[in-house]
């Protein structure tokens, strides 16, 4: 009996700690829609989409930092950074970027297992009119015979 009373604790607590975070992204989400009623849309202006590493030697790690302005009147969100590959890790601030201000990506690629031309794309939800942006790097990854 004491054993099922655990469970259904520990099912109340799994339900409460759900509604939480369901009502977080909620909140976030209606502040984000109040913002841009009255201010518009953020707007986000790449120096660069597209970055070429050259020759890369199988095992090489290799980074590159893609920057940005935010030119709209509304605080710039960037709400993920994905790849489909693992080899390839973006990393951003969470934080608001504020109209005018300058923001940073960093890309990491990481060539262990790859060889040939690599063509890998992080892809970016923004709170942007248009919510996804992508960025592309490329790669010849080379295979030195020991």
């Amino acid at each position: 009996m004491v054993g099922k009373s655990v469970q259904f604790v520990s099912l109340i607590l799994l339900v409460v700690i759900l509604g939480f975070s369901c009502g977080n992204k909620e909140k976030q989400k209606r502040a984000i829609d109040e913002q841009i009623e009255q201010f518009g849309y953020p707007q986000i202006r790449f120096d660069t989409t597209y970055y070429d590493f050259g020759r890369l030697v199988q095992g090489e790690s290799a980074s590159y930092t893609f920057k940005f302005r935010n030119t709209g009147k509304a605080d710039l969100l960037i709400l993920d950074a994905y790849s489909t590959c693992g080899c390839t890790v973006p990393d951003y601030s969470k934080k608001p970027i504020a109209p005018g201000e300058e923001g940073k990506l960093e890309v990491v690629f990481n060539s262990t297992g790859r060889s040939g031309m690599q063509y890998k794309t992080v892809t970016l939800k923004l709170n942007t009119e248009i919510e996804k942006k992508t960025l592309t790097i490329k790669a010849n990854v080379i295979v030195e015979n020991v």
